[in-house]
């Protein structure tokens, strides 16, 4: 498992051909012979690839400054929201390698990978739809079979039923009688059905409460998962969680932030947001010590706390509070090239609970022997778990004080939900523009009219090579802007 690891490089098109010594005959046969390749030696790659890429938007990209977690005081086009169009070549190509793999595990009747390869396939084109909104789906991945040069954009209406059922269809083949998962090459869950059946049913829960606005039966379909625990089962520890660990051994393969996969220089312009900090101040949050580090030098000229944000959008922010030695900087775990807490998470137990809290908290769904608020606290104490604080909060009181204690608002639920998040995706981002919780300050350089963007701008190059079906998606979906709202949103 290490070997195929390492194999994994920067450009994915690379990341196809080096899956794995194994398969590496198979991958680069001859055209001109029968090509025969085990869908499991593209498991490892798609997996891999999958939440990397999607851990790295999370801490590098512009989800982490939407998600006001991180504030760049270099370089700091994100925190302006001056992001212009944004290329989807990297989840597409993602893409193409799962659909591959489900193809080839389709042919040869490998059930066990047809569902981990629809259980791939949903969660990245489901994070490219909630990025840009309408785009490619039923047509995207027939270049090569069908010719598709040109495809269509699908309305995100109907992207996301389509999603759903292929979680649902995954579930229940993994249900059935199935060959089992190589475990050498399922880095996750170690060739587990069940974990990869919790995972497809707590990935649909968030899809459904994401869609809930304009999906009517997003709550019946929540509640059918949540009554069959056998049927579909769902997370409920933290070992269920959906995450990818880091060797650590070499750039490729380590944690973003780490001096391993680039220079000091990144990660120093990396500051943790005020908004981050604030909120875990006020609440005197023992994730604080974990999650950030101590300013050099107390005594600033704005802020004297011995942790110190920065605020988005700001003119200079490099000199903000006196310079460099009295903001802080993230704490050293995310220093780590590999950490048992820093991992490429896709989903979490606790954010589970949240989702489960917030439908509960609306009355729209029921669970058994447990409330809004019971599910709040676990979702709180799960993160904290996880992170090795549990003990800390108690003794500290934490539960207790106003400002954490239940009291049945969604404003309280999403805050504490979005600490959670810390650099877990972009949910942070995602719930804030659902529910306008929590309800960040925009920085003075900010663009957007007052608000965090919505979306993606789409690829300059569908311009220029699929003119037609763009012009097309947009007489229905609306500007091409970063304001304009996506179906869920409207």
């Amino acid at each position: 498992m290490e070997r195929m690891y390492k194999k994994i490089p920067v450009v994915l098109a690379a990341v196809c051909m080096m899956a794995c010594t194994k398969g590496f005959d198979d991958i680069n046969a001859n055209p001109n012979e029968k090509e025969e390749v085990a869908p499991e030696f593209l498991l490892s790659t798609s997996l891999v690839s999958t939440a990397y890429d999607y851990q790295k938007d999370a801490y590098w990209d512009k989800p982490a400054s939407a998600g006001r977690y991180i504030t760049l005081v270099r370089n700091e086009g994100n925190d302006k929201f001056d992001w212009g169009p944004q290329s989807w070549d990297g989840i597409f190509n993602k893409l193409s390698l799962t659909q591959n793999m489900l193809e080839m595990a389709e042919k040869r009747g490998a059930q066990q990978y047809v569902a981990l390869g629809k259980i791939l396939k949903a969660f990245n084109f489901a994070y490219a739809t909630d990025l840009f909104g309408d785009m490619p789906y039923s047509e995207a991945l027939q270049s090569k079979g069908a010719g598709v040069v040109h495809p269509k954009y699908d309305e995100q209406k109907d992207i996301y039923p389509a999603l759903l059922k292929e979680l649902s269809d995954a579930n229940d083949l993994l249900a059935g009688q199935i060959t089992a998962i190589d475990k050498t090459q399922d880095v996750m869950y170690a060739g587990n059905a069940l974990s990869w059946r919790k995972f497809a049913n707590s990935l649909r829960l968030r899809m459904l409460l994401r869609i809930s606005k304009n999906y009517p039966t997003a709550f019946t379909e929540m509640q059918a998962i949540i009554n069959d625990a056998n049927k579909y089962p769902i997370f409920t520890a933290n070992g269920d969680n959906a995450e990818v660990k880091y060797l650590g051994d070499i750039n490729e393969n380590s944690w973003p932030g780490s001096t391993l996969a680039n220079d000091y220089s990144e990660f120093d312009k990396r500051k943790p947001s005020k908004e981050i900090v604030d909120a875990l101040l006020q609440r005197n949050d023992p994730r604080l010590g974990v999650w950030i580090a101590k300013v050099e030098q107390p005594g600033g000229t704005v802020d004297n706390n011995a942790y110190v944000g920065v605020p988005n959008a700001i003119p200079a922010p490099y000199d903000y509070n006196g310079g460099a030695t009295k903001m802080s900087r993230l704490g050293t775990l995310f220093t780590n090239a590999k950490d048992d807490k820093v991992k490429a998470a896709m989903m979490t137990y606790a954010e589970v609970c949240f989702i489960l809290a917030e439908a509960l908290q609306a009355g729209k769904i029921t669970v058994t022997g447990q409330t809004a608020e019971t599910m709040y606290y676990k979702g709180i104490r799960a993160n904290m778990a996880y992170y090795g604080v549990e003990a800390a909060a108690d003794g500290a009181n934490y539960f207790n004080q106003a400002s954490v204690k239940y009291n049945g608002t969604l404003k309280q639920l999403i805050e504490q939900k979005w600490i959670a998040m810390f650099l877990k995706g972009a949910e942070g981002w995602f719930d804030h523009r659902r529910t306008g919780f929590p309800q960040f300050v925009l920085g003075p350089l900010a663009t957007g009219g007052g608000a965090l963007p919505k979306r993606y701008i789409y690829p300059d190059n569908e311009r220029a090579y699929n003119e037609n079906k763009y012009q097309d998606a947009l007489s229905r979906f609306g500007a091409d802007k970063q304001t304009t709202l996506m179906w869920y949103l409207k």
